[in-house]
């Protein structure tokens, strides 16, 4: 858990509001025209106990702004530690990515991303916690400390997931043995309305994409200037309030090709609403992005991002976030040999054995 301490005032902090009461005081009790009844003496009177009243109250308003900046840049701080910037590049894939916060002033929220390149491939998971802002951010950071040990140590990307699962039950446990002081000895049960969105992608050495759905949001893919789902299948349940199946199916959704791009993101940017009403339409934005040359991770960051914040009048009303990969691997040996080898079907309907 991350707290933020309250100072105790400091003696340089108490000097000024001391000086100001000591000169009201001294004022009353010390100067003769303060004894007197005139209207001028009332009138000098007030303005004296006027200004004493501004001057403490611009006093207090510059400390509570001096501790807003350090409650901002803690927040910060702890966002680059729990959502640490992604470099531009891992295993040959671009890669960017940032996120909108829905509580204002605050730079963390309910959403989580993390990529690293693996001897298995560069593994992605993308997520959404129910909640956004600080509050959520326990959750985000128990998933994905697990998910970045998991992603190395594990070969199979269904033991992955199973290893996000037991992390956030774990989590809950402990959160609702903290919330509850009287627990007497019974195992407390954790909040049952608490789940979470998971996407994980595994992008292979030859480019080849498996995935894994919780409950979120399939990713678009961007091939010249054709915009849609990465997969049309029915995810699995959200983690959380369901049981994973046995054997959860990893899918295979064909290769990521040189000049083409992945774009992940959390029901935030699809489902923010303008003052009508409307829905944010993502996949415009994205046929509008792929138009303008050169296509980047960065540049469709920018333009989704953009135009989200005009969309939503600047104030959305949930956390959002957007990761963009691109493949920046060259056509390898067989892809040059086989030029059928770029039609690869985007869907298998079969799990991978």
């Amino acid at each position: 858990m991350i707290r933020i301490k309250a100072r105790a005032p400091t003696g340089r902090a108490t000097v000024l509001p001391t000086v100001w009461g000591a000169a009201a005081v001294g004022y009353k009790f010390g100067c003769p025209l303060a004894q007197q009844n005139g209207l001028g003496a009332r009138i000098v009177t007030s303005a004296v106990f006027f200004a004493v009243g501004t001057g403490l109250i611009l006093h207090v308003r510059r400390t509570l702004l001096r501790e807003l900046r350090l409650a901002r840049r803690v927040a910060r701080a702890a966002q680059n530690v729990v959502l640490r910037p992604l470099p531009p590049r891992l295993g040959g894939i671009d890669v960017a990515a940032a996120q909108l916060s829905a509580d204002r002033g605050a730079s963390v929220g309910g959403d989580l991303y993390e990529a690293v390149a693996t001897e298995h491939g560069v593994r992605v998971v993308m997520g959404d916690v129910r909640g956004h802002g600080l509050a959520a951010l326990g959750t985000v950071a128990a998933l994905l400390g697990s998910f970045r040990e998991a992603a190395h140590d594990e070969a199979r990307l269904d033991r992955v997931l199973r290893r996000l699962d037991r992390a956030l039950a774990r989590h809950l446990r402990d959160r609702a043995r903290t919330g509850h002081p009287a627990y007497a000895g019974a195992e407390p049960d954790p909040v049952s309305e608490e789940f979470v969105t998971v996407l994980l992608l595994e992008i292979g050495h030859d480019g080849e994409v498996r995935a894994l759905n919780c409950g979120h949001p399939w990713p678009y893919l961007l091939s010249g200037t054709t915009v849609g789902p990465l997969s049309r299948l029915d995810p699995l349940p959200p983690l959380g309030p369901f049981p994973l199946p046995a054997e959860p199916a990893v899918r295979s959704c064909g290769r990521l090709l040189p000049g083409e791009l992945l774009v992940l993101f959390t029901d935030g940017a699809e489902e923010a609403r303008d003052a009508r009403g409307r829905f944010f339409p993502l996949p415009e934005v994205l046929a509008d992005a792929v138009r303008r040359q050169p296509v980047t991770p960065q540049t469709v960051l920018r333009t989704v991002f953009g135009a989200l914040l005009d969309h939503t009048g600047g104030t959305p009303d949930d956390d959002a976030a957007l990761l963009v990969l691109s493949s920046a691997r060259g056509p390898g040996p067989e892809a040059a040999a086989d030029p059928g080898a770029r039609f690869t079907p985007r869907v298998k309907a079969e799990p991978l054995r």
